[in-house]
This record gives C-alpha cells, structure tokens and sequence, in this order.
C-alpha cells in the first residue's frame, strides 16, 4: 500500500466532497478543491513530469513552493509518476537547501511560479548553461546537471559503498538470492520511496532522510483509527513540508474523506488571527502541533478558545518537543471542555511518529496536583521500541536511550543503498522506565553539565510553565555558560517572584542566571523553539544593559541593597540591609554569589576585580565602597561610621575612629623586581590561612620570618578580619598593591607590587576540572612536584620550578578530582569517572609514584 493508493481509495468514495480549502485570511472568500479536482491536477502533473523525466538510479523530484490550494496536487502527483517527493522550503537558508539538493543529487526540481525570481537568486550557483526548463500550469520544472568536481566525487563514493553493501548482503544484480533480498530493503525500487527530507542540523550536520512508503503508511492507518477520522473532520496543515508532521497531517486527511486547511505561513505567526480562523471560521476538529506551536496563542487564548467548552477541536495531539506539564496542560483547559489530548512522540529518522498516549480524561478533570511527567505510550502499529543503557543492553527498569524500528519501519540514511529490515536507530532521547511505563527525561543535547552537577534544562522549562504569570518559556544554555530562562508574561513586575518560586521548587545547581521578558516566543518554521533566535535577543538584551549607566553613587546603593533582598529572597518590608549584613549569613551560597556577582558587573557595565571575594567574606557596606574603587578610582572616598569602627586595630587613630578620610601612604617605594613576591591568603572559605613570608618580606625588613602560630590565634583571625575593609577600600594609587598583616604594635606597610608571569606550561590535552595537587617535601624543598589529571585521562606529575613532566600515565577514564597524597607519601590517589553498572559506584584508582603501577578496586 501507497500513500497515493490510500488518497484514491477515499477519492472513489468522496468524488464530489470537499477535499482541500485554501483560506489566505486577506478577505477574499476562501478557495475549495473536491477530491475529483484534486486527483484530476494531479493526474496532469504525473504525465507532464513522465513526459519529460529520464529517471537513472533513485527517483526523487524537488518541490519549490508555498503552501497553497494546489499543494496536496502537486505532491500527490510526484508519487503517482512514481517518484520521492523532495520538499524545499523557499524560506530556508539556501546554504542549507543546497546542501540538501546536492547531498540527494537531485536532477529535477518543481518551482512554483510565484517563487521562480526568489529560486533563481538564491540558487544562481547551481543554475548553469546546461539548466533546461519547461513549464506546466503554476509549475516550472528546472533539469538540473551536476558538474563539479565534489558531486562527481560525491557519486563515486556513493557507488562505492553501494557495491560493498551488494557484496556484504550477498545481494546479486541478478537477483539470485531472493531470500536476502527479502531481508533488505532497496532504495532503488521503483515503488519504494515517499518523500526525502532532512534533519533540522541544530546539533550537528543535517542528515538526508529518504521514507520508503511502507514506513509511512502504518502512522496514517493506526492514526485514522485512534482519533476516529471520518469525513466530517477538518484538519490542519499546522506543519511546513519540511518537517514529517505534516505527511500525516496531509494525508490522514485526504485517505478518509475529511477536509484539509491550509493558511499561509505568515498567519500561522499570528495567533490571535491563527486561532480565529480554526476554530471560528473552519471549526477545525483535529490539530496536531508542537506544544512551542500551541503554547504561542498563550494561556488565556488557549482556555477561552483552543480548549473552551464550546471549541470545535475534537482531537489535540502534541508532539516535536516535550509534552507540557500536566499541571499547565489542565490549567490550559476550559471548565467543561471534551477534547481528547494526545502525546505523540517519534524521529524524523524513523518517519514522524513511533508512539501515543492518550490522557485519561479522569486525570484531565482531576483537582490533584500531577508531578509526573506525561509517558510516552504505546507503540504505534508496526513499531518496536526499545531501551537500551549505555553499554546497548535493552533495559526493563531504569534510565537509558530509546532506540526505534521494526521490520517495515526503517528509512534510508544519508548514502545507505538497502538497509536491513528491522534496523533500529538510535533517538538521542533519554527516558526513564517505570513499572513499564516509559517518561521522557531529556534530549541528549539538553543534558548539560552546571556547576559540577548534571541538569536537564527542560526540567527548568517545566516547572517555570507551572508558575503563575507565566504564559509560556523556554530556557536556553547560552554559549555553555549561562542558564537564561525567557519568559512571555503579562506582568512586568515578576521577576523576584519567578526567581523566589523556582528556588522553592529546584535543586541550586538549576536556579537560571537570568530571566528575560519577552513579547513572543519564537519559533522554527517546524514549530520548534528557534535557539538562534532566543540567543540573539539575549545578546542584545545585555548590549542594552551595559548602555545603561549608574546617576551616581546614591544610585548604586540602592540597586546594590535591591539586589541583595531580591537575590536572597529577603521580605520587601525590610527597607534597608543593615551596613553589617555579611551575605553568606543572611540567606546566600556560593551559587547564590555568582549570581549577584553577574548582576552588579551588569548594573555597572564593568568587570569589578576581587569583587567574588568581598561577596564571600564581607559587609554590603564593604562591598559598595569596593564597588565605588572600581567606578571612581581617582575620587576621594570615605568610609562610614559603622564601617569604621568594626576594624579593631591596635594602632587606630582619632582620624579614623571619627570615620574620616583614610589615607595610607607606603613606607618606601614600590619597585618590583625579578625576585618572587610572597603574600598572606586571608581567606579561603571559612579557613584563616597565612603562607611563609621569609623569602622576600625578612630580607626587606618589614617582618618576622614565620607568623603561622600567631595569625592563628583567635585574636589575630579577628584582626585579619577587620584588616579587610582598609586593605580592599583604602585609596591606592595602583589595584593590584596587596597589604600585609602586621605584628601588633607595627604599622601597616604596603608591600612590592605583585604581578603574575608565566613560569611554565604543559598541555594537559582537555579540560581539567580539578585543582592541581603541590607537594613539597620537607627533607628536600628544591623538588616541589604538581599533580594534574584531565578529561584527557592523563595523570601527570610536573616540576614545580622548571615544569619538566616528571612522568605520565594514560588512565581509564576522565579525571575530575583532585589527586590526594597518601600519609606515608609515597602514594597519590585519584578519583576516575568510571562507572559500573552493576553498583554505580565510583571505582578509586591507586597510582603508585614509585613504581607506577595502576590497581583497581571493586
């Protein structure tokens, strides 16, 4: 069975009912085609294209049009040549529908009249000498003749890896060996294709997808079935020809009777005028759509007309993306609304759709709150699906990859020739499975890596939807950096509710770094979210932001003390953040301190050094005068009473017990010479921690050789402290002067002016994760050795002083951790990132540095 065989099977029972309406929404009455004009102009077009076709090898036709009243015609009369319709979306990127064209070798392309100028400038490179054209109808047939050397290249190869398949599968031309015929299909029947598309290419090079109409057929069988399609049913094209979608849209349709709609592209970007037509002007009764494509009429829209208890929408399938909520999908609903709602769910790889589930009305009219995912069903007829985990074992419980076929599903794939029947392809979407029941977790290309921890930026996506003043979202992992949340609200006034309620609902590591109110959402001609888009509307949101400058340093006080509540989700009714407040005590983490690190380097326009620092372990007070150094260095500051007055040192004067104007002039000249500059570490998390300064502080003569027993001292971790506020908001003529901590009684002395040069590098071969690893052994200080891993799997040990790889050995796996030092120290530990399946747990790897042998441990 065919698609076209399907269509004219209806067409014997519905000759004079209406098959097809055009409706282009300009106040002009719509257009209408009965099945007999349908079949009729397709049957035209079938005998001019055998008229003027000489098919070699794989029959395919490029279709360049518009949707329109002649559309299902056209394609319909591809197929009955029989050949593979190839659809070219004139709204594409060239670069990309060249690609396509060149990748099938296609030799002839169908071009609607109306697009002929927009086809001859966008693909002038293509058309040459040798291009021949003939005309039928609205219709230009271009023959197309591929010369170069990269298509000549590119049919070689092809040809080539045709004949190692032929002698792989045992396949003869003469075809003496039915059997293993039968267990392969061929591209090259003459029967066999339906149409040719290609992959959207958003996480790598687009694939070429040649649907045999054996693969097809099933969706349309088993969906004419399950939403009960007869020949009173309007049905919407809401997918372009590009995206498989729309095969079953067009011919469930046209293979029982019922009538299509088509609109132009441009009204389906309307959703106001989109959801008059449907379902005021068409009562349209089935509508299959991506839930971006639905979620664009907006919530209100959506209960008061999509969903409404009066709507003419029988059937609502969702699919293309992931399924919303349940909780957003009921709030979606009108009171007493009947439409069944399904979720779909395939790969273009496998032909549109592979599952379905229906929801069960009692859990739509349900009051209870619904924190499951919505499941992915059953198989649709013909389908297998499996789940297999990481090692391609088919699992029955647990988390894996779902892979797709059957004996008759399968498609061709990019160059493959036959392809054995049965064939599963992998989806790049995991699942987990539950007493049987399968849940959608995430795409692979969705499962990102933040701070540390793995996260599935729909998870964010769907729990943002289930807020209040959330129309609809998306989120995006912009430049693997930075977790946006964009949001379509009618409030503008929502983003510290947004920020308040996610950080009641989800893990730290998934609080996004921003949230950006938009109008709309936008969105792919297949429905689907544009990422490019969003990404280039939050490019300019922050150009915008850096453009907007502070009035002042009263400004900055205010911002900085709203910022500090609202990051904190301390309550409005606290009119001032006390000058004292620390931000770790009041509410804040680490998490928590990168993002208002991001908001004030936004607020000021500029990278504020040391900044990270002073949110960690300083008063808001502290902070806006570390902020102003940067802002205005060449300004006189002055410090507050209550900053004052916290710095406890012994040698404090009137001048700044009174909260005066504090200078602190150098003792000597700040050169700086070849010889290293020691310092004292003042803070590392909650640690005090001080270093040896013999090496060029004694020989200055600033102080003592060794100060370990006494800055650890409660006393002296207190003044360390209190040192903060003068060493960081003190005037200076240059940033990067570092103070020292001085012995009680001993004026503070600014030291040499420390500055960073590279000593040495070592390629590491990928990232590393961890902080290296500096042992100095105490019998021998000349020999300082640096432990480093990677994801490289290399494990090396470096000399400190001349950087000289000691040695190195390739592990296992990744490395993540930082390496420890045994007791005895003859030992360094490190941590790999191999996992067995069978305990999930992490396997330590001993490496010896004597020997440097490898030993593992179950």
């Amino acid at each position: 069975m065919t698609l076209q065989e399907l269509v004219h099977q209806a067409a014997s029972l519905y000759l004079d009912k209406v098959a097809v309406c055009f409706d282009e929404c300009n106040n002009q009455p719509p257009l209408y085609y009965t099945y007999k004009t349908v079949v009729n102009i397709a049957s035209e077009l079938s005998n001019f294209l055998l008229l003027h076709c000489d098919f070699q090898g794989i029959r395919e036709i490029g279709l360049y049009c518009q949707p329109g009243i002649n559309l299902p015609s056209w394609i319909l009369g591809i197929l009955q040549v029989p050949a593979a319709y190839a659809p070219i979306d004139p709204d594409s990127p060239p670069s990309l529908s060249t690609h396509f064209m060149k990748k099938c070798n296609l030799k002839y392309i169908l071009v609607e009249k109306k697009q002929i100028n927009k086809f001859r400038s966008s693909y002038e490179t293509l058309l040459n000498g040798d291009t021949f054209t003939v005309e039928h109808n609205d219709l230009v047939l271009f023959t197309l003749h591929w010369k170069n050397d990269e298509m000549n290249l590119m049919l070689s190869d092809r040809k080539e890896k045709h004949e190692k398949e032929k002698r792989k599968n045992g396949v003869s031309s003469d075809n003496n060996n039915e059997e293993k015929v039968e267990e392969h299909m061929d591209v090259r029947l003459k029967h066999c294709l339906a149409y040719v598309l290609h992959t959207s290419g958003t996480t790598g090079i687009p694939k070429i997808v040649r649907v045999p109409h054996e693969c097809i057929v099933p969706n349309i069988q088993h969906f004419r079935i399950l939403f009960d399609i007869t020949q009173e049913d309007v049905l919407f094209l809401a997918s372009p020809l590009t995206f498989d979608p729309s095969v079953v849209e067009i011919f469930l349709a046209l293979s029982s009777g019922a009538s299509l709609l088509i609109v132009p592209t441009s009204v389906r970007m309307l959703p106001s005028k989109l959801a008059a037509v449907l379902f005021s002007h068409h009562r349209v009764t089935v509508l299959q759509a991506t839930p971006t494509l639905l979620r664009r009429f907006g919530a209100q829209l959506i209960k008061s007309t999509v969903l409404s208890a009066s709507t003419s929408l029988r059937v609502l399938a969702l699919g293309g993306e992931a399924f919303p909520s349940l909780t957003v999908l009921k709030s979606w609903r009108g009171e007493g609304n009947k439409t069944q709602i399904f979720n779909v769910y395939g790969i273009t790889e496998v032909s549109s759709w592979a599952t379905f589930y229906r929801i069960p009305e009692k859990i739509l009219n349900s009051n209870l709150k619904c924190e499951m995912p919505v499941q992915l069903g059953f198989p649709l007829l013909g389908t297998v699906v499996e789940v297999r985990d990481t090692n391609g074992f088919t699992i029955q419980e647990g988390n894996g990859q779902v892979f797709l076929g059957g004996r008759n599903r399968v498609c061709f794939l990019d160059d493959e020739v036959t392809v054995p029947r049965g064939t599963m392809r992998a989806t790049g979407d995991f699942v987990t499975v539950k007493d049987g029941e399968i849940f959608f977790l995430g795409r692979k290309d969705s499962q990102i890596k933040r701070h540390g921890k793995r996260l599935n930026i729909e998870l964010v996506q769907q729990v943002a939807e289930e807020l209040q003043y959330v129309e609809s979202c998306a989120v995006t992992w912009y430049n693997q950096e930075k977790l946006i949340l964009f949001m379509v609200s009618k409030d503008n006034l929502v983003k510290d509710y947004i920020f308040k309620e996610l950080q009641r609902h989800l893990p730290s590591h998934a609080i996004p770094d921003e949230v950006v109110l938009i109008d709309v959402l936008p969105f792919t001609s297949h429905g689907k979210i544009d990422v490019s888009e969003l990404n280039k509307i939050y490019l300019n949101y922050i150009n915008v932001k850096s453009e907007c400058k502070l009035n002042g340093k009263e400004e900055l006080w205010e911002k900085l003390q709203y910022l500090w509540k609202s990051i904190l989700s301390l309550s409005e009714d606290l009119s001032k953040v006390p000058d004292e407040s620390l931000f770790l005590n009041s509410g804040g983490d680490s998490l928590k301190s990168i993002r208002l690190l991001n908001e004030i380097e936004k607020l000021t326009g500029t990278s504020v050094p040391g900044l990270l620092e002073m949110i960690l372990s300083s008063s808001i007070l502290e902070i806006y005068n570390h902020i102003l150094h940067t802002l205005f260095p060449d300004e006189e500051l002055t410090f507050s009473k209550s900053c004052a007055t916290k710095r406890k040192l012994s040698d404090i004067n009137q001048e700044e017990a009174g909260g005066k104007s504090l200078h602190q002039k150098s003792a000597m000249s700040l050169n700086c010479n070849s010889e290293i500059k020691a310092f004292v570490a003042l803070s590392r998390g909650s640690q005090i921690l001080s270093l040896n300064t013999t090496m060029s502080l004694t020989k200055l003569g600033h102080f003592p050789s060794v100060y370990s027993s006494d800055l650890m001292s409660q006393t002296n971790i207190q003044s360390l402290k209190s040192l903060s506020p003068p060493a960081l908001t003190g005037k200076s003529e240059n940033p990067s002067f570092v103070a020292i901590v001085p012995e009680e009684g001993k004026p503070v002395i600014e030291a040499e002016k420390m500055e960073l040069h590279v000593r040495w590098r070592s390629d590491t071969g990928k990232c590393v994760d961890a902080s290296p690893l500096v042992i100095i052994p105490a019998f021998d200080k000349s020999s300082a050795t640096v432990y480093i891993g990677s994801h490289s799997h290399r494990m090396k040990a470096i000399d400190l002083y001349s950087g000289k790889v000691k040695w190195e050995q390739i592990l296992g796996d990744r490395i993540e951790s930082s390496a420890c030092v045994s007791k005895c120290g003859n030992f360094i530990i490190v941590g790999l990132a191999v996992l067995y399946q069978w305990t999930n747990l992490f396997i330590p790897m001993y490496l010896s540095i004597r020997a440097r042998c490898i030993f593992w441990f179950p």
